[in-house]
């Protein structure tokens, strides 16, 4: 199932239930971390669009499949 556009709230969601914790947020972005990784996510109304997304899961090392299942 290809990527969709979703809600700041919604990534940090999944994110979380992967294991990975709130670093930090300055602004309009928020890191979190996971052993090597790290995320960047913006937090700003409207969704994320899907772009946006596939940079999230590449720096979260995960696939679309791993996302998905979350």
């Amino acid at each position: 199932m290809p990527l969709k556009p979703l809600r700041p709230r919604e990534i940090l969601r999944k994110l979380e239930k992967a294991g990975f914790q709130l670093r930090r947020q300055k602004g309009s972005h928020a890191r979190y971390v996971k052993g090597p990784h790290g995320v960047t996510v913006p937090i700003h109304p409207g969704d994320v669009p899907v772009p946006v997304m596939s940079s999230i899961l590449q720096q979260a090392g995960l696939t679309e499949e791993e996302w998905e299942k979350l």
